[in-house]
């Protein structure tokens, strides 16, 4: 059973990259965690057992956030979760994490890739943020990931950085309408990231990884540590007063 002190993160697309590294970082402070992947199971199992490893609890379960159809079943998987392996009604943190990176110049972008980036990035975190709502503890917190990419441009994400400036603007308004039950939200916008997100580009291809440690003031390129740390991070008693901010987490790129 979890005991009072004891807190339990549920985090979007956690089987791979950012947000397994997340949900480690999280499991390392602590933190009880709910893993979600939209394909491999065997992926969030691995994480599942490394966090036990750790000495923390968690669950994998199946969740695809460009469907909307799916978040009423999803809820109550996680009502059921709660109870039955936690024996609690409601989970404290949400990281809605899960998200895809598509690279088309504004001219090719076509109306399917455009609706594929709304319904992950940004009608799916609305969306399922209103279904689970219920399920996070008065005083939770909430954090939506965003991208440096809504401050900067770069040639061939302007709907997906379209997607991640409209996240930030619904950041601010569910810390307003949220208050009420004290529950913070915050965005972080990585930088550039080695990760295999958007088929492993800035980890992969030297000339890419070359030219942002270039434009960083750090002088390198950001690794999955760098993320999954400062999200715990924000999510400690330490931050608790922290609440409608963006926190872009990128070693000073393009400053």
């Amino acid at each position: 059973m979890v005991n009072d002190a004891t807190k339990i993160a549920l985090v979007t697309g956690s089987s791979r990259g950012l947000g397994k590294n997340t949900a480690l970082a999280l499991a390392k402070k602590g933190v009880n965690v709910i893993v979600t992947y939209h394909s491999s199971e065997a992926e969030a199992d691995r994480v599942v057992a490394a966090i036990a490893e750790l000495g923390r609890e968690a669950v994998a379960l199946q969740l695809d956030t460009s469907s909307t159809k799916n978040f009423d079943a999803f809820a109550v998987q996680i009502k059921q979760v709660l109870k039955d392996k936690w024996q609690t009604e409601q989970f404290d943190f949400l990281v809605s994490n899960a998200g895809i990176g598509i690279n088309q110049p504004f001219l090719e972008t076509t109306e399917a890739d455009f609706d594929c980036l709304m319904n992950i990035q940004l009608k799916g975190v609305f969306f399922l943020t209103q279904k689970l709502l219920p399920l996070i503890k008065d005083g939770g917190r909430i954090i939506n990931i965003s991208s440096g990419l809504a401050r900067f441009a770069l040639p061939g994400y302007s709907a997906y950085a379209a997607m991640k400036g409209g996240i930030e603007v619904l950041t601010r308004y569910l810390a307003k309408e949220l208050g009420e039950r004290q529950i913070a939200v915050n965005t972080i916008a990585p930088g550039a990231i080695e990760t295999d997100f958007g088929g492993g580009a800035v980890r992969d291809n030297q000339q890419l990884n070359d030219f942002v440690a270039s434009q960083t003031a750090l002088g390198r390129v950001g690794v999955p540590d760098d993320i999954g740390g400062a999200i715990a991070s924000l999510l400690s008693e330490e931050n608790r007063w922290v609440n409608a901010q963006r926190l872009e987490v990128s070693g000073g790129m393009f400053i």
